[in-house]
């Protein structure tokens, strides 16, 4: 029976304690590496996981808690740049305190996180970085430019890096969920007037006609990490059931197919 095919390797993952994060810790750690999850709230991520406290936004903190991270691990293989936060509103809405702020977390925490781990990722033999961006940098949608911007940058940024890292022996790429049914999507529509009309929304936009899972995100930010994809850098993969290539009519209720639900 052959070997996990991340046996040996080392991970650390940002907002690793919820959603999209932990399921792509988890993922990891059963695919056989020793996994790190950097939060703002780390005391419930689960064994055999390691969770440390970070934020994102402050240099000091990210620095210090990479190099716990890399202590504890014996070094950093993979990292799984995944902390961010949303932001509603057209450009009018948000005032320039919140875009600081989400960029900040957006942007800037992805060049703290990896600034501070490129001296370990330099030392691994089979290194790669993915950072989680969004179809919202591709697509436009309403009522989110201020998120869409931080998204679009995160995707210039990982093909850049990717330039400047492939003599390094380091890969980068990004996945771009659709919306996903994470912790943060449950909260925007509790905010909504209607949140079952806002949940149909989000669902009927996508051409599958269901929710991005956090663990389908996973599985793709796995691969991507993974030595299967020891030929792919500066590449952003969609996860988004079809809803940034597809232009489909809309089906009646009755013709959906049945797709198997994978367990969040």
């Amino acid at each position: 029976m052959s070997a996990p095919e991340l046996a040996g390797s080392t991970a650390v993952v940002t907002g690793g304690a919820s959603g999209i994060g932990l399921a792509t810790a988890r993922l990891l750690s059963a695919r056989g590496a020793r996994v790190a999850c950097l939060d703002l709230e780390p005391d419930g991520v689960p064994d055999p996981l390691i969770g440390i406290r970070a934020d994102v936004s402050d240099d000091d903190a990210v620095r210090t808690a990479v190099e716990q991270a890399a202590r504890l691990l014996g070094g950093i293989d993979i990292l799984v740049n995944n902390a961010g936060i949303g932001a509603q509103g057209t450009i009018e809405d948000n005032p320039d305190d919140e875009w600081r702020r989400v960029f900040d977390v957006n942007v800037f925490g992805i060049v703290r996180t990896t600034r501070a781990a490129l001296p370990h990722l330099r030392r691994s033999s089979h290194a790669a970085i993915v950072n989680t961006c969004s179809i919202a940098a591709t697509a436009g949608l309403p009522d989110r430019a201020l998120y869409s911007a931080t998204k679009g940058a995160v995707l210039s940024l990982t093909r850049a890096t990717a330039a400047d890292l492939v003599h390094d022996g380091i890969r980068v790429n990004c996945v771009n969920p659709g919306t996903a049914d994470t912790p943060w999507i449950a909260r925007l529509l509790d905010r909504a007037d209607d949140p079952e009309a806002e949940r149909a929304a989000l669902t009927a936009r996508q051409p599958l006609g269901r929710l991005v899972t956090a663990d389908e995100v996973a599985a793709a930010i796995a691969y991507l990490a993974s030595p299967l994809s020891g030929s792919t850098t500066g590449t952003d993969l969609a996860v988004d059931g079809g809803m940034s290539g597809l232009r489909v009519r809309p089906p009646s209720p009755a013709s959906l197919p049945e797709f198997p639900q994978q367990r969040r």
